[in-house]
C-alpha cells in the first residue's frame, strides 16, 4: 500500500484583477486537492472567486466553486471538500476583485493514474 503524503500543491499571490490558474496537474498524475485556503492581507475586505474547469479554462459561473465570497480584512476562508483532478488541460483558478490583495493556497496530493 502507498504512503500518501499531503503537501502544498501550489500557491498563488496575483497583482491583477484578472482570473488566474493555481493548480493544474502534472502529466500522468492525478491530483486530489485536499483544501484550498485564501488569506486576504490587507485591512479591507476582499471578494474572491475560485474557479474548478476540469478541461481547460473556462473562469465563469459556469465553474465556480466560490463565487464574489468576502474574505474579511486580515482573515482567511478555507475550503476542506475534496476535488480530483486527472486531466492536465484541467485548472484551478482564482480571481480577486482587488489586486495583491490575495494569497491562495493549494493542499492535497498527486498519485499516478
Amino acid at each position: 500500500m502507498a504512503t500518501i503524503i499531503k503537501k502544498q500543491l501550489a500557491q498563488a499571490r496575483e497583482n491583477s484583477t484578472d482570473a488566474v490558474s493555481v493548480y493544474t496537474p502534472p502529466r500522468g498524475l492525478t491530483g486530489v486537492i485536499t483544501g484550498i485556503r485564501v488569506c486576504n492581507t490587507t485591512s479591507s475586505p476582499v471578494k474572491v472567486r475560485i474557479f474548478l474547469d476540469h478541461d481547460g479554462t473556462t473562469y465563469d459561473e459556469s465553474t465556480a466553486l466560490i463565487y464574489d465570497m468576502e474574505v474579511p480584512a486580515n482573515g482567511i476562508i478555507s475550503d476542506t471538500d475534496v476535488f480530483h483532478m486527472n486531466n492536465q488541460d484541467g485548472h484551478l483558478a482564482y480571481r480577486s476583485e482587488t489586486a495583491n490583495a490575495l494569497t491562495v493556497s493549494v493542499t492535497g496530493y498527486e498519485e499516478r493514474k
